[in-house]
């Protein structure tokens, strides 16, 4: 036959080959790896590799093996493109979940920076033995609470109307929180924040949802886990914070990837923490600074929590004791919705000056000292001062310049009295100090740390226990024994049934910080301080006037805020506007802000401040409008990227893989150049 000459059957086109294509995201800080790259799964890897899990690529740019995470599966392949292969699956477990992908995905874009950089905030280091024994373990099963634990929670929400029906709902709230303490049923002290926001996860999980709550710091986080231990299981209820070791806090990621649902409180990255059906997030004293992000791309929690609960669902709420101008310009737009108490509770706050007459240098004017005369003979009193040590600032005596080292400029402290001056910078002693001035031998102490102070009023009140809690000494609680308890800002103990009188001092000192949010800060140190105040119980402010006293004496914080934003709207001031900061070579800011020009024309003349030298390079700001936020962030982002490849090419004086020099920072919460 001809066509069996031919030999026919031995032409027939051969089966083309369908690839699995594995689409990785690279754990690489180089901005210009900020994407999906595929790689073809070999077919040994073809039952490892599923999306989430943690493998290794080669990458082909720089000749070496890095670690990424597979995001998803692509469509099988029938195209010749060149693929590389997996090389290997790390771990079998999918840490990263296609809610926590978005959410990176969006925070990064929010703020011009990489979704790597935010999920190694997210997801701990691998701990293989930690995972093998939670892998060999049974699964965790839905949480059973104590029979009288809702009865429990809905007592305590009900003092919010409608706050149960709210977390139905999934609203967004900003809550008030009871400015009182509180002690649980073992007799443990407090803050009544603490017990209102564990009934808000108890009601939560009653429901068969999870809730995050993220706290500024451990103090606040045991005041909750020990809230909370009454009545959540305790295989229900996660600790995610930095403090832990790494196989527990590898341990507790791996408990909020299982179904089952549970309460996880940590700090700033807690918001991360990918939960099985999430119904409350909620965040404690946002404006606390140690929700921002210090590492790129710098996500403050508040603003992860907002997209979070955007994505997920769920309810979300600030609690506080004062209310950031953040978010009361979310209240004032209508996203977030106040809910006030149905009884308002607030300290007896005492605006306190000197009489006529009574000397200045007096840090305690006489109506502070009777109240805490007073007030010792029930029980504890706190004393708030604004810094830790002796004394933290020395002038000349003679012309009251301040006392600089001669070895680095920097500024000279006294640790104790009569001790010999030393450095706050580099330690050294300064033994033959002389005035730049005047020449001047003789210094001065200008301000008084917590250890002077408790040293001044242990002589004025003699025979009473005197403790001092700060950074260096830290103190968790007092007991109801009479005390004076001097306290740097946020290191307050927790006293057994509250403080029988509270004494604010250095007020008019805090207040001169050179910061646009420093009347948000006092106001929140303060309040914070007057919380812990027994019911009744005097809280004196002492040599403060103006706006922000008239608010603590009130209890309007929430009227502060908004002042506040009344005052910034005008001058364009965060958070009325965003803004970003474009720091590194005249040249590449030069560019960036060029093609951000052309890109946004809306941005008018005003918009940029700078550039003005700063360090090596300099730094220009950039004021937008929120709607034009994607734009913006969109193309700040391709001018790091496009900086960065720039780098990666030789030129003169420069070899090849030289370190990106362009650096955005998003919604800096100050005008700082």
């Amino acid at each position: 036959m001809p066509g069996e000459a031919l030999g026919g059957a031995d032409t027939a086109p051969a089966p083309i080959r369908r690839r699995r294509v594995a689409r990785v995201l690279l754990d690489s800080p180089l901005p210009q790896l900020d994407r999906l790259f595929d790689y073809e799964i070999p077919g040994e890897l073809a039952d490892e590799a599923l999306p989430g899990v943690r493998v290794r690529v080669p990458l082909r740019s720089a000749g070496r093996v890095i670690d990424g995470y597979l995001v998803e599966l692509g469509e099988p392949d029938a195209s010749d493109r060149p693929l590389s292969e997996l090389e290997a699956v790390v771990s079998p477990m999918p840490v990263l979940t296609p809610r926590l992908y978005a959410l990176a995905r969006r925070a990064a874009d929010r703020a011009a920076g990489s979704a790597g950089d935010i999920l190694r905030l997210a997801i701990p280091k691998r701990m293989v033995r930690a995972e093998k024994a939670w892998l060999a373990a049974d699964p965790p099963t839905r949480p059973e609470l104590p029979p009288e634990a809702e009865a429990w929670a809905d007592g305590i929400l009900a003092e919010y109307p409608g706050f149960g029906d709210a977390l139905a709902q999934s609203a967004r709230l900003a809550v008030d929180a009871p400015p009182q303490p509180a002690r649980l049923a073992d007799g443990t002290p407090v803050g009544a924040w603490a017990v209102l926001l564990a009934a808000a996860a108890v009601r939560t999980l009653a429901d068969g949802r999870s809730t995050i709550i993220a706290v500024p710091d451990h103090r606040d986080r045991a005041q909750l886990e020990a809230a909370l231990q009454e009545w959540v299981p305790a295989d229900a209820l996660v600790r995610d914070d930095a403090k832990q070791s790494g196989p527990a806090r590898y341990t507790a990621f791996l408990r909020t990837l299982a179904d089952a649902p549970c309460v996880v409180i940590g700090n700033r990255s807690a918001v991360y923490a990918p939960v099985a059906d999430l119904g409350l997030v909620a965040l404690w004293d946002d404006g606390d600074p140690l929700f921002g992000e210090p590492l790129s791309p710098g996500v403050h929690a508040r603003d992860a929590a907002l997209l979070r609960q955007e994505l997920d669902g769920g309810a979300l709420v600030f609690a506080g004791h004062t209310r950031t101008s953040d978010v009361e310009r979310l209240v004032a737009l209508g996203w977030v919705r106040d809910l006030p108490a149905a009884r308002r509770r607030s300290p007896r706050v005492v605006l306190t000056a000197h009489r006529e007459g009574e000397s200045r240098a007096s840090r305690v004017p006489s109506a502070a000292f009777a109240a805490a005369r007073e007030a010792l003979a029930e029980g504890p009193v706190l004393v708030q001062v604004s810094r830790p040590g002796y004394a933290p600032v020395l002038v000349c005596a003679t012309c009251r310049h301040p006392a600089r080292c001669p070895h680095c400029g920097g500024p000279l402290h006294a640790a104790r009295h009569g001790a010999v001056p030393a450095c706050t910078w580099c330690g050294r002693a300064a033994n033959a100090w002389a005035c730049a001035e005047c020449s001047s031998t003789m210094l001065r102490m200008a301000s008084s740390g917590s250890e002077r102070t408790a040293d001044e009023l242990g002589r004025a009140f003699p025979g009473t226990r005197v403790v001092v809690a700060d950074g260096d000494h830290p103190v968790a609680t007092v007991d109801e024994r009479p005390a004076l308890v001097v306290a740097t800002r946020g290191a307050e103990p927790l006293a057994s049934g509250g403080y029988r009188a509270v004494i604010l001092l250095d007020g008019d000192r805090m207040l001169m910080a050179d910061d646009l949010r420093i009347g948000e800060s006092c106001l929140r140190w303060w309040s914070n301080a007057a919380a812990l105040a027994a019911p009744g119980a005097p809280v004196h402010l002492v040599g403060v006037g103006g706006e922000v006293a008239r608010a603590l004496a009130t209890w309007t914080q929430a009227a502060y805020a908004r002042s506040e934003l009344a005052d910034r709207a005008p001058l364009r001031m965060p958070p009325t506007v965003r803004v970003a900061a474009v720091d590194g070579p005249r040249r590449a800011v030069d560019a960036a802000l060029d093609d951000l020009r052309r890109a946004v024309p809306e941005l008018d003349a005003e918009a940029v401040l700078g550039p003005l030298a700063r360090g090596d390079g300099v730094r220009a700001l950039v004021r937008f409008e929120y709607g034009l936020g994607a734009r913006v962030t969109e193309n700040l982002r391709a001018s790091v990227v496009s900086q960065a490849v720039k780098g990666r090419r030789p030129s003169k004086g420069r070899p090849a893989g030289a370190a990106n020099t362009l650096k955005v920072r998003v919604d800096v919460p100050d005008l700082d150049l």
